[in-house]
């Protein structure tokens, strides 16, 4: 059973336990600010999905939303700043994202950030990698373009040059795939964008050997270094009883994003064959230029209800509008079912333009630099039927 600490603070017995507790000798969890059991009992659950199938060691920090993960996961590797000191990060990532690193890190701070706009070409990464590049970013599948990245050729760069590729796999989840165990990375990955909720996780794996330069956090605790500075510093503390919903809701992840893939295929193929859609991007369609990529390392876990390994491909997509920026507004202002919202991954299908939204304060430079359309259509796939989303989605393009 999920555990449910409501105390803001842990009694000790005396003051030897109240010393080793606080110095790290023993475990505790001292102060909720710092921990709760009912918090750690989540992060653990969620580190050992991060983990399924292999013997990579992880541990898990909850943060309050995914852009304080990325943050968290990115603004360590950022002190001890020094001339010339860059990053490279995929140019098409959320909008969230592309702000941080373009506004606070590369305009306020003078951080160098070196955006790669092809994405599957492992040469454009290599030639922007310097003595002072501290770690690459990439998003996997990418919001909302839906970009595919072949992560084993890109940590083996990383590698190479003894810095950290950093994954945000928002659209996957442990139920699809697993950056940390495929190629030894540190992730971002969200905990329930399956409902309405937007909590996210950072994700730091037990290899610290692995990253030679650039580290500027402390790993004299081992494994839970990051965790434990994160912890103390960044006042990263949730209620309890969010924390216990959150658990209660993930046990059926899995369940949930496989219903939601069939389900998106589903309308991808429709979406594909229609007359007044100029292209539709996702990563399950044999048409899309990641289909490959994609069907090498998002695998439903545990396979399908026989136990066979199947591909599964998430719940989002984009499609992109005849007729244009106009056109696409008509077609989301005549959704019905489908709700006009910013969020994704929950039970209910939601639908937005990114370029009047969630990558409107990038600007059109930067929208440009992304590959954001102006009569693109972002689509979050729900567990309804298929059959309804489908006939909404006609109607709307009417």
């Amino acid at each position: 059973m999920e555990p449910l600490t409501v105390s803001p603070a842990q009694h000790f017995e005396n003051s030897d336990h109240l010393e080793a507790a606080l110095s790290y000798q023993t475990p505790a969890w001292g102060y909720t600010r710092i921990h709760n059991p009912t918090l750690h009992y989540l992060e653990g659950t969620l580190a050992l999905l991060e983990g399924y199938g292999s013997d990579v060691e992880t541990s898990a920090v909850m943060t309050s939303s995914g852009m304080s993960a990325i943050f968290m996961a990115t603004n360590p590797f950022l002190q001890a700043e020094t001339d010339g000191m860059n990053f490279v990060a995929d140019a098409k990532c959320y909008g969230g994202t592309f702000m941080l690193f373009d506004e606070r890190y590369q305009n306020e701070r003078g951080i160098d950030v070196r955006w790669v706009q092809d994405t599957a070409n492992i040469d454009a990464w290599a030639t922007r990698i310097d003595d002072e590049t501290r770690f690459l970013y990439v998003e996997m599948p990418s919001n909302p373009s839906l970009t595919v990245a072949d992560l084993e050729p890109l940590a083996n760069l990383a590698h190479d040059h003894g810095i950290p590729l950093i994954v945000d796999s928002t659209l996957t989840t442990p139920a699809l795939m697993r950056p940390i165990c495929t190629v030894r990375t540190l992730s971002c990955i969200p905990l329930v964008k399956r409902s309405a909720e937007a909590d996210q996780r950072l994700l730091v794996p037990s290899l610290p050997n692995t990253i030679s330069r650039a580290v500027s956090v402390p790993m004299k605790c081992g494994k839970t270094s990051l965790a434990t500075s994160f912890g103390r510093c960044a006042t990263t503390a949730h209620h309890c009883l969010h924390v216990l919903l959150y658990s209660q809701r993930f046990a059926y992840v899995r369940t949930r994003v496989d219903v939601m893939s069939k389900n998106a295929m589903r309308v991808a193929e429709f979406l594909e064959a229609h007359d007044m859609v100029e292209a539709v991007h996702y990563p399950g369609l044999r048409s899309n230029a990641g289909h490959a990529t994609a069907s090498k390392y998002m695998w439903l876990a545990d396979g399908d209800e026989s136990g066979n390994a199947v591909n599964r491909y998430g719940h989002l997509m984009s499609f992109m509008v005849k007729g244009g920026a106009e056109a696409a507004r008509n077609t989301l202002d005549r959704l019905q079912i489908i709700w006009r919202a910013t969020d994704l991954g929950r039970h209910k299908s939601v639908a937005v333009i990114p370029a009047i939204s969630t990558h409107q304060q990038q600007g059109e430079e930067g929208r440009e630099l992304a590959g954001i359309p102006a009569n693109l259509i972002r689509l979050s796939i729900g567990v309804e039927h298929p059959a309804d989303l489908m006939d909404e989605l006609d109607q709307a393009l009417r």
